[in-house]
């Protein structure tokens, strides 16, 4: 697989499900666009808040690589997970697999339930999977927005394609009022952690993979 550089934020626009509709000021795609092109790394608000964290396995991160609308293939199901930005970072302790996933005020997406009915049967080989690779199982994850599940898999899944045994879901929000935190929130309970705004979490253990997960809210970019 080829990459070619991106040079302006612009340039993420092409790789967008639908680049007219998607690309628009104040809305997640365009914002990640300009946060992260236009850091050269790490935007102030993320690395403020790595640096701040009590976790010392963020404090030296380096952003080796980004790749947007990264789509990550699972088992079951007619679509990849296609993951806002996929980073691939190195800390003192390795390499680190970071999704990043851009909010506003859209949600993440329909509850497992809705998405299970909603869909063809081949929905449930997808559903085996993650519930095996997120420990879900006996769980009941019917009120967890099904989105949740499949970036955290996308995440683990890349950490082990390049051989980490470390991972994070990033949620980097611009929603003044932190719309959808309260689904990310009861999607950590289920695994007794504590999810909170500008914070990133302990670790939680997925198949020899440490997972990180982090809500940042940040300012809207300049778009010009």
């Amino acid at each position: 697989m080829f990459y070619v550089p991106l040079i302006k934020p612009e340039d993420w626009q092409q790789f967008l499900a639908d680049p007219e509709k998607h690309w628009r000021d104040e809305f997640s795609a365009k914002s990640l666009a300009f946060a992260w092109q236009n850091a050269q790394g790490f935007p102030l608000k993320v690395k403020s808040v790595f640096d701040k964290s009590v976790i010392k396995q963020v404090h030296s991160i380096e952003l080796l690589m980004g790749f947007p609308e990264y789509k990550v293939p699972l088992p079951g199901g007619a679509r990849a997970s296609q993951n806002d930005i996929f980073l691939l970072c190195r800390n003192e302790d390795g390499l680190l697999s970071i999704m990043v996933e851009g909010k506003v005020e859209e949600s993440f997406g329909p509850l497992v339930e809705e998405w299970l009915n909603e869909r063809h049967f081949s929905t449930h080989e997808r559903f085996e999977y993650l519930t095996e690779i997120l420990n879900l199982k006996n769980k009941d994850v019917n009120k967890i927005r099904y989105q949740l599940l499949h970036r955290t898999a996308s995440a683990i899944i890349e950490a082990k394609r390049f051989c980490s045994r470390q991972a994070m879901v990033l949620v980097h929000s611009f929603s003044k009022s932190n719309t959808s935190f309260s689904d990310y929130e009861k999607y950590l309970s289920i695994y007794g952690v504590k999810g909170k705004i500008d914070s990133v979490t302990e670790p939680i253990n997925f198949s020899d993979v440490n997972v990180y997960f982090a809500w940042v809210n940040d300012d809207f970019p300049k778009y010009r």
